[in-house]
């Protein structure tokens, strides 16, 4: 199986995996199951529908106006398809009350403004593919010493390609769904910053905070409910640490300390500079069914092993476990 099937099998795994456990804790194990897989087949419709037909088909070819139309008219459609047929699975085997549940106009609207998120970021995964399908050919290149054609063929495929294309996407979305159009500029941003920070020893702190804010920005459209969040930030933008040192306490919230159930998740970060000491806290609460010491201690021994190589014995990490809440807390010299 080439390697661009397996990615991209992996990907529509990966998806029907995490909408499966996003609807779990409401919704049960066979209702979770089956939404998950019924809205994976119609996110996949869209995109290959788009990368596979319309776009090689139209817009390559020219015919722009008609493929907007076309596009246009398709999401309306399958938004529609997929609204009926998800009331109808509901109203079949998972609705309880005596009175089946009716389609709406909101619940319509709701669909059709998914998919058009799906539709926006069908185009990065045709860039992807077509990254992998370049960098094949490159390895097949360079195994018949063709130095010359391999490296014209690399300079197709660098990260600023990417970046231009997200951009492009950005600029088409802000018009229509500013919202998206403002996850999307998030993501390029983090994308950025692993190919352009992540490598160096040291980043510039605003940099790390930029990072820190476009990460949780982007797990927060995973939660149903609002939640409260206060990052209070007192620092000096001229003191540098190493790249995602802070990373692991606001993942860990994320992973382990949300409750996707409740209306009441509230989160408090805080990072200051005292003394040529950084200093990091985050305090969450915790959710009704807490996952297990194992589960949350991997991250933070793996983050202690980083620091003693970095920093020696020269720092402070604490964490503090109580009923109802969990408090991290790192301090570094600077």
């Amino acid at each position: 199986m080439p390697a661009t099937v397996r990615l991209q099998w992996g990907l529509w795994i990966l998806l029907l995996l995490l909408l499966f456990f996003t609807l779990l804790p409401e919704d049960g194990i066979m209702q979770s199951g089956a939404y998950a897989l019924l809205n994976t087949a119609f996110y996949a419709l869209v995109v290959y529908g788009n990368i596979s037909f319309l776009y090689p088909r139209l817009f390559l070819k020219n015919r722009k106006l008609l493929y907007v139309i076309l596009a246009l008219v398709g999401l309306l459609a399958v938004g529609v398809f997929r609204t009926y047929s998800m009331m109808w699975l509901y109203n079949t085997f998972f609705n309880m009350k005596p009175d089946p549940a009716p389609v709406t106009t909101q619940i319509i609207v709701r669909n059709l403004s998914g998919l058009l998120t799906i539709f926006l970021l069908s185009f990065i995964l045709r860039i992807f593919i077509a990254y992998f399908v370049l960098k094949r050919k490159a390895e097949e290149m360079q195994q018949q010493h063709t130095q010359t054609e391999l490296e014209l063929l690399k300079s197709q495929v660098q990260p600023h390609f990417l970046f231009n294309t997200l951009n492009n996407i950005y600029y088409e979305a802000f018009r229509e769904a500013p919202h998206t159009a403002s996850l999307i500029e998030r993501l390029s941003e983090i994308m950025r910053y692993f190919v352009d920070e992540s490598p160096k020893d040291k980043v510039n702190l605003s940099t790390e905070i930029n990072f820190l804010e476009n990460y949780i920005a982007l797990e927060k459209i995973r939660i149903r409910h609002e939640i409260g969040l206060t990052f209070i930030k007192d620092i000096d933008d001229d003191h540098c640490i190493p790249p995602m040192l802070l990373m692991t306490f606001v993942e860990n919230i994320f992973k382990h300390g949300i409750d996707k159930t409740s209306t009441q998740n509230q989160i408090a970060i805080t990072l200051l500079c005292r003394n040529n000491h950084l200093i990091f806290n985050t305090r969450n609460e915790l959710p009704g069914h807490p996952v297990t010491a194992g589960q949350r201690g991997s991250g933070i021994d793996n983050l202690r092993k980083r620091l003693v190589l970095l920093y020696g014995d020269k720092f402070e990490l604490k964490i503090d476990r109580s009923d109802n809440h969990f408090n991290a807390s790192l301090t570094v010299p600077l």
